[in-house]
């Protein structure tokens, strides 16, 4: 009789008093198989011992080349992840050191090792490494990289979610191209909590590989929690998770809402809430937002200081990590963060989460909520603070979709040639490459699948030559063929500026925030800095701080004696809502048009949404609501499609082109996410509205880009084409330009194309962007198709609709200061609140639905 083997894996679970789950030992077969795919677990479930175990077992069994060291590589997509990751993966070495034969260090290598310890690791790479992709693209740039990566029996992708649909997506998975063709028998797998589409995110992940045929049953066995594809396994990590979502009421709302009225209100209850748990998370959208609310819990609580503490990804990186580990101890009463704090890091002390304001998705706010009960068995708890009293129908609605399991499908970009060239150069760096070959390779990626040999010929001739515009200029001849046919990059110094330029992320020029002594505070945007002179005050890290001086790249400043000061504002911070929130808010609008208030939320808002069916109708699924009211100011029309504040900017802008069309007319445009405003000097025909022309598509694409200042939007997006290409150089350590630099750097590239080479790739990539980033086209083309076969209800007021008053406070928040807004803002609220009150009739002119054709 045969004797079977202890297996330490299982061992080292039973001496913690674990049992594997059954999705952890599906990954563990189905890697010992030779195949990669995709755990979609929740939170705290345990997927990082399934993928950790599967790699030691997969580097056990598979012999590695001579002089190769290097086994695995764990991909994360944030340095703080990568730190906590770190120390997950050391932990259960040293009970497997007999198993494993020989010591097993894990390394560290992201934008925060020093040149020391990446010297380290060159004369001798650890068994298995945590990096970032653009630390993994740097050691592809490696003229040793085939050497230091042929040694790969696995790679792991953490938060792959949090990737997919970017260019640093893209940018990983060319570098995992590279990794395959160095290693055929590599196997990846990616992690993931929050996915609406998971078989999708997987084809991302492992790319269009050949078939490797069915997987046998004895290897996978018959544990009912994977899908077997040709090409992976999809594995769902289904634990009993308790999630709890709940909404922190305020006192009164009114029945006027504008974008933040309740707002900094809320701090009374936030701060109770914070007193019942013992560690809790406030996430907000932005890091203006974070700023504010941590200066007025402090205020509000002073006693809190040294127990209340703030996170976002403009301080210092030393501040980060005194904040991490302090609330991991379980030594802080809560921490005002931004996304920065969104992935998955082990909190377990945190036992709630407040998301200030809408999370805008339903993605956005599973991923925040596992920030708490960080663990199998644990409550995971969210509360939503609402920050505007329409907040209060979309927190019932998020709870809605989250029930109902309608979370957000990310997609991966197509064919962004940026990326392409600057792994072009990336790999010529390194050891070259041969053209036909690197196609074959790039054509295996999900984002590069369709690429055409034209395109393929077009950037192998932009990094040679710099393309038609740019060819007399040597300095854009980065990569040369060599005598055997491989492209190389020849100069070391084209080389270096290379490396130093390797990444997708692209944002203003930032400059470093310091108190007199030389401590460093932080990045701020310089943008924002250009705009205060000596002696202004502004709110940074916690603290109200004076501008002493700009020089040398940095703000010095001192703490500044007055109480208030100008918060920064950063690019980026304005999402847009998603569909699946959109629609389950209309669903939501639905039920109160039927007199059904369910929730606390629902009964809070009752009377904001009774004035409207009083003075208006309710936009509800398949009925379109556009409004009309003549003022002193001019004449107005707003219209609810329920799509996002990104597709409704190119939505405004569309409408309003197409109703000038033949008449001189011009437009003001607000826009938030239920809706948009166009205010003009002459009426509206009404009967343009209940004419199908308006949202007939037609060439969408030309009316849209005819509408905007299409230019304009163009260039600024081609800034950040033109760096991730390589046109632009942002300096050298110390010596970074300045945004105007790089804005006129840019800017001279752009109308060099324009006028010279009105076909170059990136300008047409760049006007792709626009439109399906910024503007969503695609989306907006599903607005369009849904309003031309909704229902029209078009009402003509006699006074402003409470849906109709948040999109007046947004145009006006564009002229005013924040106090004068505020004045103006009350006393419109109290002229409608006078009116409200007095019981009018419903207005005249309203004219029943008809339906759009």
């Amino acid at each position: 009789m045969t004797t079977r083997l202890p297996d330490p894996v299982l061992e080292w679970f039973a001496a913690r008093q674990w049992r594997p789950m059954a999705f952890q030992r599906e990954v563990w077969r189905a890697a010992a198989a030779g195949r990669s795919g995709l755990l979609h677990a929740s939170t705290g479930s345990g997927k990082t011992y399934a993928v950790w175990f599967a790699a030691l077992r997969r580097a056990r069994a598979i012999a590695a080349p001579a002089g190769a060291t290097l086994r695995v590589l764990w991909v994360t997509p944030m340095r703080a992840l990568a730190a906590d990751t770190l120390q997950a993966l050391q932990a259960p070495l040293p009970d497997l050191a007999g198993w494993l034969g020989t010591p097993w260090e894990v390394g560290l290598r992201t934008g925060d090792t020093t040149g020391a310890q990446r010297q380290r690791q060159a004369r001798r790479w650890p068994a298995a490494l945590v990096t970032t992709p653009e630390s993994l693209s740097l050691m592809i740039s490696r003229a040793d990289s085939t050497q230091t990566l042929s040694g790969l029996a696995m790679v792991i992708v953490d938060e792959w979610h949090e990737l997919i649909g970017n260019k640093r997506g893209v940018q990983l998975q060319l570098a995992l191209a590279r990794l395959r063709t160095l290693n055929p028998g590599l196997v990846v797998w990616g992690l993931s909590a929050t996915l609406g589409d998971p078989e999708m995110a997987m084809d991302g992940l492992t790319g269009h590989l050949p078939a490797v045929g069915p997987v046998p049953h004895e290897a996978l066995g018959s544990v009912p929690v994977s899908t077997a594809t040709a090409r992976g396994l999809l594995v769902r990590g289904k634990l009993p998770k308790r999630l709890l979502v709940d909404t922190v009421m305020p006192a009164q709302t009114g029945r006027f809402p504008w974008a933040g009225h309740l707002g900094l209100s809320m701090v009374a209850p936030v701060a109770e809430e914070i007193d019942r748990s013992s560690s809790t998370l406030v996430f907000t959208n932005t890091r203006s937002q974070a700023e504010r609310w941590y200066q007025a819990l402090l205020e509000h609580r002073p006693d809190w200081a040294g127990s209340l503490a703030l996170h976002h990804g403009s301080l210092d990186r030393e501040v980060r990590n005194w904040v991490e580990t302090a609330l991991k101890e379980g030594r802080l009463k809560a921490v005002v963060c931004t996304s920065s704090l969104d992935l998955g890091v082990d909190f377990s002390p945190v036992e709630r989460v407040l998301q200030i304001g809408s999370a805008k998705g339903v993605a956005r706010l599973l991923q925040r909520a596992g920030r708490s009960g960080h663990g199998p068995g644990r409550v995971s708890r969210i509360s939503l603070v609402p920050t505007h009293a329409l907040e209060l129908v979309e927190s019932a609605a998020a709870q809605d979709a989250i029930v109902a399991g309608r979370v957000e499908s990310r997609r991966v970009p197509d064919k962004p040639l940026d990326v392409l060239v600057q792994h072009l150069v990336t790999v010529a760096a390194g050891p070259g490459f041969l053209p036909d070959e690197l196609l074959a390779e790039v054509r295996t990626t999900s984002s590069f699948a369709g690429l055409t040999l034209g395109e393929w010929q077009w950037a192998l001739d932009f990094v040679t030559r710099g393309g038609a515009s740019l060819s007399v200029y040597p300095a854009f001849h980065r990569v040369s063929a060599d005598a055997e046919g491989r492209y190389r990059v020849p100069d070391p110094a084209i080389a270096r500026r290379h490396r130093m330029s390797i990444g997708t992320i692209v944002a203003d020029t930032a400059m470093q925030v310091r108190f007199t002594n030389g401590q460093v505070l932080g990045t701020i945007e310089e943008s924002f800095i250009g705009r205060l002179k000596r002696g202004d005050s502004f709110l940074f890290a916690g603290r109200v701080l004076e501008l002493i001086r700009v020089h040398e790249g940095s703000a010095w400043v001192r703490r500044a004696s007055s109480s208030r000061g100008a918060v920064p504002r950063w690019n980026g911070g304005r999402m847009p809502l998603s569909s699946e929130l959109a629609d389950a808010m209309l669903a939501r609008l639905a039920l109160a048009e039927q007199g059904r208030f369910e929730g606390p939320e629902m009964r809070m808002a009752r009377p904001l949404l009774e004035l409207q069916t009083r003075w208006s109708v309710l936009p509800l699924p398949g009925r379109l609501l556009v409004e009309q009211w003549s003022s002193r100011e001019g004449h107005h029309c707003f219209v609810y499609p329920f799509a996002g504040r990104s597709v409704h900017i190119g939505l405004g802008a569309l409408l309003a082109w197409r109703l000038a069309r033949g008449r001189a007319i011009s437009f003001s445009i607000a826009v938030n996410d239920a809706g948009l405003e166009l205010l003009s000097a002459e009426p509206i025909d009404s009967g343009l509205w209940q004419q199908g022309a308006l949202f007939e598509e037609g060439d969408l694409m030309g009316d849209v880009l005819a509408s905007l200042d299409a230019s304009e939007l163009a260039q600024r997006r081609f800034r950040e084409v033109a760096r991730i290409a390589g046109l632009v150089f942002q300096g050298y350590p110390g010596a970074h330009k300045s945004a105007r630099q790089v804005q006129a750097s840019s800017g001279l590239f752009f109308e060099v194309f324009r006028r010279h080479d009105p076909q170059h790739r990136l300008l047409d990539q760049a006007h792709r962007e626009v439109l399906e980033q910024e503007l969503e086209l695609t989306r907006l083309r599903q607005t369009l198709a849904r309003m031309r076969v909704a229902q029209l209800s078009l009402v003509a007021l006699v006074r402003p609709s409470p849906f109709a008053f948040p999109l007046m406070v947004e145009r006006l928040r564009e002229s005013l200061s924040t106090e004068r807004l505020g004045d103006r803002v009350a006393r419109m609220v109290a002229e409608l609140e006078r009116q409200a009150s007095v019981g009018e009739p419903p207005p005249r002119g309203r004219r029943r639905p008809s339906a759009l054709r």
